[in-house]
């Protein structure tokens, strides 16, 4: 573990920001440069399984945090293990408020400020925020003028999209906050919980192996441990990078994850998902089944290329 030095703005939170990555510098560095922007800092940013470059991380005047394990620990064969990281990282936290940001996020100016607010309020919910999905990658001239906090809002919204197949927060509602009954509508992507409540659901449970519904699980056990759920105003810009619909480059890991989570709660996950994957032939599954499903046959080359989307702005 390595901690870099800490800002020196007085305006911070006791809030501790939980990011994960490896391989994905770029975004990273981004999403530094719009928390040391931001209208509030968080206390420290920790960084989970990172190898980005020290001397970079030391340029931000955020206190940062870096864990790394990727190369020092065994990596379960499926690859990066989300759901473990997030756990370290939360472990480590030295304050209760705990927001966890997928590297590939941007956050808006005000976004720590006021969903920590919301979760002082709230301190024994879970918090989603709302996120907005740039429709192609930043340039190196934007990307720069973020850095230099010179990167409007408005162009970030102008550049990005909602995402229909999800429960989004719509801009013309008066509230900033709104109580949901549909856990399965939880992201992993952007949330806040106080580390009691995070300590109740017991964390992501690190039986979910590589892509798919170790959020949705934790999502499920919220709502079993009564723990309320709401959707906020805050927004965050999800970073463009090329997706696969559907995601047939993670079907093992979807049917492994997909199982786990019916075992555990008799319900299916990533429904449309599986119902495509049935489609072309490559699992047996419907969606009143009561076995667990086998994979028939691996994707070709061909249909892997074809479900290649670079310029798409989510799944």
């Amino acid at each position: 573990m390595t901690t870099y030095e800490p800002n020196t703005n007085n305006d911070t939170l006791p809030v501790s920001v939980i990011t994960t990555c490896y391989g994905r510098n770029r975004h990273l560095y981004t999403l530094l440069a719009s928390l040391a922007n931001g209208s509030v800092q968080p206390a420290e940013v920790i960084i989970v399984n990172d190898d980005a470059d020290a001397k970079r991380l030391a340029q931000y005047e955020l206190n940062i945090i870096k864990i790394p394990t990727f190369a020092s620990e065994h990596v379960h064969n499926m690859g990066f293990d989300i759901g473990r990281n997030r756990n370290i990282g939360a472990a480590r936290a030295s304050h209760n408020a705990l927001i966890f940001l997928d590297v590939d996020c941007i956050v808006a100016p005000t976004f720590i400020e006021n969903l920590y607010a919301k979760l002082q309020a709230h301190p024994d919910a879970l918090l989603m925020g709302q996120p907005r999905y740039l429709t192609r990658p930043l340039d190196d001239k934007e990307v720069s003028q973020l850095h230099q906090n010179k990167l409007a809002s408005s162009v970030l919204n102008t550049l990005s999209v909602l995402n229909p197949y999800r429960d989004n927060f719509e801009c013309q509602e008066s509230a900033t906050m709104k109580q949901s009954n549909d856990y399965g509508a939880f992201w992993s992507l952007c949330f806040a919980i106080m580390r009691r409540p995070f300590g109740i659901i017991g964390g992501f449970d690190t039986s979910y192996v590589g892509y798919g519904a170790e959020d949705t699980d934790f999502a499920f056990v919220a709502q079993a441990a009564a723990i309320d759920f709401y959707l906020t105003n805050d927004v965050v810009y999800h970073q463009q990078h090329p997706v696969y619909r559907p995601p047939l480059n993670h079907l093992e890991s979807i049917v492994i994850n997909a199982n786990r989570f019916y075992e555990k709660w008799r319900h299916w996950p990533m429904a449309g998902w599986l119902d495509d994957f049935a489609n072309m032939g490559l699992i047996d599954w419907q969606a009143q089944q009561t076995t667990l499903i086998k994979v028939k046959r691996a994707p070709s080359s061909a249909e892997i290329e074809a479900a290649h989307y670079p310029d798409a702005p989510y799944v």
